[in-house]
């Protein structure tokens, strides 16, 4: 019980035991697995799991159910939410600008195949010799072949 944690409530299970508002959860648990027979019988509520009740008196108690209009409150407010949140976000949103431009891109690029490690230096259009220089630490080396053989050679 959020109002007063230290509020005793009377067990559903056995009628001695009056237990905290704070640890009624927990003490729930417990007692159900001691009373099977009295836990077939009870019935709990969609609404509050503290709420435990004849299963005769469930509907009665779902009607009557103090929890109830604080769900279907909740329901009420996050569906709203969530469709004005759709609304503004669907009304909002631009595509940020593109700089990118691939054709360029390939165009400037050499005709040179990659190779992982390397990079093509002293490149000329109106040369086809380049300069490969080596940009990896020197504690690493680049493959000199591949990890697998290459079956269509």
């Amino acid at each position: 019980d959020v109002l007063d944690p230290d509020r005793l409530i009377q067990c559903p299970y056995n009628k001695h035991h009056r237990i905290r508002a704070c640890r009624f959860p927990y003490h729930l648990v417990k007692c159900r697995k001691s009373y099977p027979e009295v836990a077939k019988e009870l019935a709990t509520c969609p609404f509050n799991a503290r709420h435990l009740v004849p299963q005769a008196d469930l509907s009665d108690h779902i009607t009557k159910c103090n929890d109830k209009g604080f769900i279907e409150q909740d329901i009420v407010n996050q569906s709203s939410g969530f469709q004005r949140e759709q609304m503004n976000a669907a009304s909002t949103w631009q595509a940020p600008p593109c700089d990118e431009d691939w054709e360029t891109e390939s165009l400037e690029q050499s005709d040179s195949p990659f190779v992982w490690g390397m990079t093509n230096s002293g490149i000329n259009s109106s040369s086809t010799t380049f300069e490969q220089k080596n940009c990896l630490p020197s504690r690493v080396r680049a493959p000199e072949s591949f990890p697998y053989a290459v079956s269509w050679k």
